[in-house]
């Protein structure tokens, strides 16, 4: 049986950049979109909910970093992996795309084959066996990770992908101690590079999301869920 492709929104305004973009992920099997702004890259995502969305973070009418941040205050992009483009290597400009609710980073110039390598990295990633379809419960908070909810007291918060995925692996195994590494490896897989403070990062959203201090930091060792 057929599937659908995956869909993805390229949102850049060099005309070179998306042709070629384009070129290489279609040759990979992805169904591309295209916008040339901010304002259209909102739009564009409204209209056909890709399932990833590539994010050039300097582009006129608004940035990458305000489009990120609209799309994850949007709840029908919860499952849209968001890719930020940027020619900005200060550790100020990850670790603010990473609090927007970024999934990756690519630097410019671009390498088209690395960026379809990690987009496929991602979507890898996210691939649920039968045993993590799973939902958790844990006193007032259920985790459902075939809908990507997070409930606390009834309430859905909403966590960006990598935020719910670490915090499902930790969650799985409440008391086991996680080490930084092995953290990296399963929620971000090796085939992605993330800064060293990627995971503090997360660890600090999930806790403001859900305010809760449900994940414990083990110093010099790494993090385990306790709650």
């Amino acid at each position: 049986m057929e599937t659908n492709p995956i869909k993805i929104l390229i949102a850049d305004d060099e005309p070179d950049i998306i042709e070629i973009i384009s070129f290489h992920l279609t040759k990979a099997g992805f169904e591309v979109i295209t916008a040339r702004d901010g304002s259209e890259a909102i739009e564009k995502a409204k209209q056909f909910t890709p399932d990833c969305i590539v994010l050039d973070i300097m582009m006129p009418k608004r940035n990458g970093f305000e489009v990120c941040e609209y799309l994850r205050s949007n709840s029908q992009f919860d499952k849209t992996l968001i890719v930020l483009l940027t020619a900005l290597n200060d550790e100020a400009s990850h670790i603010k795309g990473l609090e927007l609710g970024g999934d990756d980073f690519v630097n410019k110039p671009i390498s088209p084959k690395v960026l379809v390598s990690r987009i496929t990295a991602l979507f890898r990633r996210i691939q649920p066996t039968s045993s993590e379809n799973k939902v958790i419960q844990v006193r007032d908070l259920t985790i459902d990770p075939a809908q990507y909810k997070t409930i606390l007291n009834g309430v859905v918060h909403v966590l960006a992908k990598k935020e719910f995925e670490l915090l499902f692996l930790l969650a799985a195994q409440p008391g086991r101690v996680f080490l930084r590494n092995e953290i990296l490896s399963q929620v971000w897989g090796n085939d992605v590079i993330v800064g060293d403070r990627t995971i503090d990062v997360h660890i600090r959203k999930i806790r403001v999301k859900l305010g809760i201090d449900c994940i414990t930091t083990v110093k010099g060792v790494g993090y385990k869920f306790d709650y």
